[in-house]
């Protein structure tokens, strides 16, 4: 792209503005996808679990959750694990429909399964309503 293809300030700003957004978010929302699995997989979400399955810390996946919890997402309870709150619920399971659909797509497209699934993590955090519903319609032309 030479510079003077390069879109109006204000467009370009909204632009990169949402990308800082999703990447703020896709924590709480990859934190909330992972309990959601834990705890109806495993009956519970332990602090060390999550830190396990994210490959992070202890002390890392203390501080995302007590994010959750103040965003209202998530409660802890000591000796208990973690457990989402309603709102948590919610962002878990749109997150899920989200992966799902960008996998599908994906896939659809000729990537191997893995390679999709590895992919969606990212996709899924970024990706506009409107490119969401596109993929729905080209996977129901199919």
């Amino acid at each position: 792209m030479a510079p003077s293809d390069l879109p109006a300030e204000p467009t370009q700003a909204r632009r990169f503005g949402k990308a800082r957004s999703a990447q703020s978010t896709a924590l709480l929302e990859d934190y909330a996808e992972l309990i959601a699995d834990l705890l109806a997989g495993e009956g519970e979400a332990r602090p060390t679990d999550i830190a396990r399955r994210l490959g992070v810390s202890h002390a890392t996946a203390i501080k995302a959750i007590a994010r959750l919890k103040r965003e209202g997402l998530a409660t802890a309870r000591p000796y208990r694990g973690v457990f989402l709150t309603d709102a948590g619920m919610r962002l878990a399971e749109r997150v899920r429909v989200r992966h799902r659909l960008v996998v599908d797509v994906l896939v659809a497209l000729g990537v191997p399964a893995e390679a999709a699934e590895q992919d969606a993590e990212g996709i899924e955090h970024h990706v506009s309503d409107a490119t969401l519903a596109a993929f729905s319609r080209f996977l129901e032309h199919l």
